[in-house]
């Protein structure tokens, strides 16, 4: 993604609007993050020794959630109000989250787990999607993405302590209470927030069109494979991480709780370091590069783990790995950005979220049996394999030029759908009722000639194949 970009203040805290919608995000996963650890503190009460069992099964119906919705609403949220949803999704989930404490048997659980991730589903791709309108500026908007990815990664460091704090006070319960009044604080801001209107798509508002939209364009976009293949990556070295840290730590090397926390920390603080030095490198490097070495890092990180390190070999190579999640990880808005056309960016957006959450669906399972079944030093072998060929397909895939002038060809076709007089739309309108300004978005039937041309080419209503 490379554009000129302005002289404007490049300080994000001076766009009032960016800065409620960063506060009421920042808010909400603060009290995601308190909200995890009094699940597994429920789940303990509900089910006592049997607790990682129905903490395995609400991360899978998370990933469900999130495979199945956000798909599904990101394709028809053209046709639905931004601000609206996202307001209706932070309400729905305070909702839900005052519940748990309440609730006194697993199923209820489960059900109140899948429904809240379909609200987190709904809005987080939205949210997405809203970015780049707000920030136009190409700086403005990496130095968002990379504020995202630092207060992510902040949360997860910090939750822990802050938890624990309040634990001394309350009882769990309290933490779901704390998350759903961020819920709220967060639906405060978004309704005091003006929104910039959404840019008209050329789809239709028809179920069966828009359904597979977003996954179908994704996964016929080149470079988006490739990104998808990255995250095949990002999703086996994360999910060691997360399923095997603690099996390292404990069984292999005797450690403590305390010691487990801070292998967990190193990933945290790699994450971090990329993602604030990456606003100036990507100036200077192309996206593709940056992320591809994010890989190589993940593979080589991995790869070293089948020499069974001590501790303080751990945490660096945990270090190895954060850095390279944040690699991969904190421009990949920017390859949606550039891969789309502004209407239709939150079903991109929303396919993006489905398909590499779907990746750690089956990277936790893998990093999980395997490590059961071949013991750690072979697993870890694997998952390097795997993000080597992650990565090498990514390259394989992804274009060496991102952006793509292609010359392809129209057939005749007769259509309907809204769309603006230009270039593509010189057409007369008949009567004097239909008489359209220019600029003015309107719909009716309109024939297109065949026609061969050349432009920046990305998959759209009108482009729904990638040339050969």
């Amino acid at each position: 993604m490379k554009t000129k970009t302005s002289n404007k203040a490049e300080s994000l805290f001076a766009n009032p609007v960016y800065m409620k919608l960063f506060a009421a995000q920042v808010t909400a996963i603060t009290g995601t993050g308190l909200s995890t650890i009094a699940l597994a503190l429920l789940a303990y009460d509900l089910a006592g020794g049997n607790a990682g069992a129905v903490l395995g099964v609400a991360l899978a119906l998370k990933m469900v959630a999130f495979v199945v919705i956000a798909p599904a609403v990101g394709s028809m949220a053209h046709i639905l109000p931004r601000k609206s949803l996202m307001i209706a999704m932070d309400i729905l989930r305070a909702a839900l989250v005052f519940m748990l404490p309440f609730i006194d048997a697993i199923w209820q659980v489960y059900l109140l787990i899948f429904l809240i991730n379909a609200g987190a589903a709904a809005f987080k791709p939205v949210y997405q999607a809203i970015l780049p309108d707000v920030l136009p500026d190409e700086k403005q908007y990496t130095k968002a993405l990379s504020m995202f990815r630092v207060a992510y990664d902040m949360e997860n460091l910090l939750s822990p302590s802050i938890a624990a704090l309040l634990l001394t006070f309350w009882s769990y319960d309290g933490l779901f209470m704390i998350n759903g009044v961020t819920f709220i604080i967060s639906a405060i801001l978004l309704i005091i927030t003006p929104l910039p209107r959404a840019t008209p798509t050329n789809r239709s508002g028809k179920v069966r069109e828009n359904l597979l939209f977003g996954i179908r364009s994704y996964l016929a976009t080149p470079k988006l494979r490739g990104l998808l293949a990255l995250y095949i990556a990002v999703a086996s070295a994360s999910s060691m991480v997360i399923v095997n840290t603690v099996v390292y730590v404990r069984v292999n090397l005797g450690g403590s709780d305390v010691a487990t926390a801070q292998a967990m920390l190193a990933v945290g603080v790699g994450s971090v370091l990329a993602a604030v030095t990456l606003p100036r490198i990507l100036i200077n490097i192309p996206d593709k590069k940056i992320m591809l070495t994010g890989g190589w890092l993940l593979g080589v990180a991995l790869g070293l783990g089948i020499t069974q390190p001590g501790f303080a070999g751990l945490v660096g190579l945990w270090f190895l790995v954060g850095v390279g999640l944040g690699l991969v990880q904190t421009p990949s808005g920017r390859i949606i950005t550039a891969s789309c056309q502004a209407g239709d960016r939150t079903a991109f957006f929303a396919a993006n979220f489905a398909l590499s959450h779907g990746c750690w669906f089956f990277a936790y399972l893998l990093a999980g049996q395997l490590g059961s079944i071949l013991g750690l030093t072979l697993t870890f072998l694997v998952m390097a394999i795997i993000v080597i060929i992650s990565v090498l397909l990514a390259h394989w895939i992804w274009p060496t030029k991102s952006n793509l002038n292609l010359e392809h060809h129209h057939p005749a076709v007769e259509h309907t759908h809204g769309h603006t007089h230009d270039e593509h739309h010189k057409h007369e309108h008949i009567s004097a009722d239909e008489v359209v300004d220019n600029g003015e978005s309107h719909s009716h039937s309109h024939y297109h000639p065949p026609i061969n041309h050349q432009h920046l080419f990305m998959i759209d209503s009108h482009h729904p194949y990638w040339p050969n």
